[in-house]
């Protein structure tokens, strides 16, 4: 994926748009406050944000009125990171914030959430009604002994009653943590027993794939194996009884009680989000009650340019941390649309049907989907009303340039389309959504607000125009406070810290192009790096699934004991396809035209298919593992994969080879 600098935008905001938009009032507004340069558009405001940090969030809270219950001593009182110490004395609560609309009489009936399952049946929430039961069910794990800092969980999928489970939780002062209920049980228990819960919500099962999913046993299991369990809280999805022992969820709702927010510190936990652990227990990263708030309203708001008119949708799960940024989308007022089943029920066109039913304007999904609807032919701008679409926004792996096509012609051409990237480590964007500025085909709009992201040789050398490691050279408020049962803080300090101290290094290859976007080139500690030249494996996706005979692939670069370097090609192919020699040619020679000849493969090798982690991206590095000959017990953790037995196949592969 090269950065098309000198192409012309494929999209351009119109002069109305950018004057309509929340970055472009607020940079007016901040000019006259705190001196906020008043010309020069996006860059300047960008510029001005990571120059004048401290001023900058400063304004960010002002703006957004957020409510300190006690005043802070200073905006960043240590900037060391990891460490940095974001608005010490102060103290707040989140879901204090989340639930304001409810006290505005002209927004209280309003729907705060629309949920919609598979057979598209369509069920709101109001802001009054959401407020109400998270005054009932906060009042109630206060009565069963919650206190601010205990851990509560959750097995539940994408429903209206996570988002009350977790405004109630943050209410009290709680911690909270969530999987999805198509985790087996050795994938949550890797969660959640490293940070004990108190109580645990869950359901008797799901709805996928036009299925019912029996979950009983699993979570049976889970009570078994989490003995610092208080309580178990059942949610009838598939109308069973609640197991003995287990509270009733409408018993715990129903009551009028209005909400009481316990204020805590700025930096006091809010919840807890996992890696993909594929190589391991999954990291525990902790994220703060004011971290979250104030990134949130800078993305949500400023970012996504949402407000009290929009419904925000995006494809997730309760296990990914979009769920979470998903929910922040309540901060300005926006009404969630919760989507809870699959993405292709009963056809691929799924995600398309729920934006038209509930009008979505912000339309968020994984660039996998994007993909899928391109390949199968469909045509949602003539199939579906998608007229009050403002954005679709993809993340999960870089949009290929293809993406970007098929969205502008298959959707609408006055399209606003985001590609973003970012990661559960900070629960947001490093690059990504501006309103105000144009798209370039294969390219993140520009870096985000508040954030100093550089491309960096590995000498720390910044770069521009070429690939680098990306790193964040000062800190952001949503970084991780610490991860979980990690006392002195070495496994967050050799997480990010390690390759340049006092700077956060993600582990992605970046280019940042001369005009300020941002092209992503996949994981740097996946990297393929033949003859001294660095590659990111998602230039290689983006090539050879552009073929119809090729489902997914996967790219492998290993260095051999001889000092050679085999980089395989793992195909999974279409049904009816075959790998023959002409299709072996024609993948070679599309990398070849498109890429270079470096990038050409040395094999190229049909598998029943892709691995990924439980939230669907590729596992590299566990693969390479297994090539280079590690024990498969050693090279993933087995409860991060979404069919293990994928993984028999390199295996296999390896024991051939050695």
């Amino acid at each position: 994926m090269t950065a098309a600098a000198n192409d012309a935008p494929l999209w351009q905001p119109g002069p109305d748009r950018v004057a309509a938009a929340a970055v472009t009032r607020f940079q007016s507004w901040a000019a006259e406050r705190y001196g906020a340069p008043a010309d020069g558009g996006y860059p300047a405001l960008h510029r001005w944000s990571v120059d004048e940090l401290d001023t900058f969030w400063q304004a960010v809270a002002d703006w957004f009125d957020v409510c300190f219950s006690t005043p802070y001593e200073s905006v960043l009182g240590n900037r060391t990171m990891p460490g940095a110490q974001w608005f010490p004395g102060a103290t707040l609560n989140y879901a204090e914030h989340a639930l304001r609309t409810a006290e505005d009489p002209l927004r209280a009936d309003a729907p705060a959430l629309l949920h919609v399952d598979e057979t598209h049946t369509q069920t709101a929430v109001s802001w009054s009604e959401l407020r109400r039961r998270v005054g009932s069910l906060a009042a109630e794990l206060r009565a069963l002994g919650v206190t601010p800092g205990d851990r509560v969980s959750a097995y539940l999928p994408n429903i209206p009653q996570a988002v009350v489970a977790f405004l109630a939780t943050a209410a009290v002062g709680g911690v909270w943590t969530s999987c999805a209920p198509d985790f087996g049980a050795r994938s949550v228990l890797d969660r959640f027993q490293q940070v004990e819960p108190v109580v645990l919500f869950t359901v008797d099962g799901y709805r996928y794939g036009g299925k019912e999913h029996d979950r009983t046993d699993t979570v049976a299991e889970l009570r078994r194996e989490l003995p610092t369990l208080r309580a178990v809280v059942h949610i009838p999805l598939l109308g069973t009884e609640a197991p003995e022992g287990a509270l009733e969820w409408s018993a715990l709702t129903a009551a009028d009680t209005e909400p009481v927010f316990e204020h805590v510190p700025f930096d006091h936990p809010l919840w807890v989000l996992y890696s993909s652990g594929t190589t391991g227990l999954p990291k525990a990263i902790v994220q703060s009650q004011g971290g979250i708030l104030l990134e949130h309203f800078k993305q949500v708001g400023l970012h996504c340019d949402l407000g009290p008119d929009d419904r925000f949708f995006w494809y997730t799960s309760t296990g990914w941390m979009m769920w979470n940024f998903l929910v922040s989308g309540l901060l300005t007022g926006t009404t969630l649309v919760l989507y809870d089943g699959s993405p292709g029920y009963p056809d691929v066109s799924a995600q398309w049907r729920v934006a038209e039913q509930t009008g979505t304007t912000l339309f968020g999904t994984s660039a996998a989907y994007v993909m899928a609807c391109r390949k199968a032919g469909v045509h949602p701008g003539r199939d579906f009303d998608l007229s009050r679409i403002q954005c679709v926004a993809t993340t999960g792996s870089p949009l290929p340039p293809d993406g970007f096509r098929w969205l502008h012609d298959e959707v609408a051409d006055d399209l606003w389309i985001a590609s973003v990237s970012g990661g559960t480590d900070v629960c947001s964007c490093f690059a990504g959504a501006v309103p105000t500025l144009p798209v370039h085909i294969g390219e993140l709009q520009a870096p985000c607000l508040g954030t100093d992201l550089r491309s960096w040789d590995p000498a720390g050398k910044p770069l521009i125009g070429e690939v680098g490691e990306l790193v964040v050279t000062a800190p952001m408020p949503s970084m991780p406070i610490r991860f979980w049962n990690d006392p002195d803080g070495s496994r967050y300090h050799d997480s990010y810290f390690d390759m340049y101290p006092g700077v956060w290094r993600h582990g992605d290859w970046i280019t940042l192009t001369e005009h300020g976007s941002v092209v992503i080139h996949g994981r740097s500690d996946s990297t393929l790096n033949r003859q001294g030249v660095r590659m990111g494996s998602a230039d290689i996706y983006e090539a050879v699934e552009r073929l119809p005979e090729i489902r997914e692939s996967l790219v492998i670069g290993i260095e051999e004991p001889d000092g050679g370097y085999w980089m395989p090609l793992f195909v999974h192919l279409a049904d009816g396809a075959a790998l023959d020699d002409d299709l072996r040619d024609s993948i070679k020679r599309t990398i070849r035209e498109n890429l270079s000849p470096r990038h050409v493969p040395d094999e190229v090798i049909e598998v029943p298919g892709i691995p990924h982690t439980l939230t669907g991206k590729r596992i590299e590095v566990p693969v390479k593992r297994l090539l280079q000959g590690t024990a498969l017990t050693k090279a993933v953790n087995p409860g991060s994969i979404d069919n293990l037995e994928l993984l028999h196949f390199y295996e296999d592969l390896a024991r051939k080879r050695h």
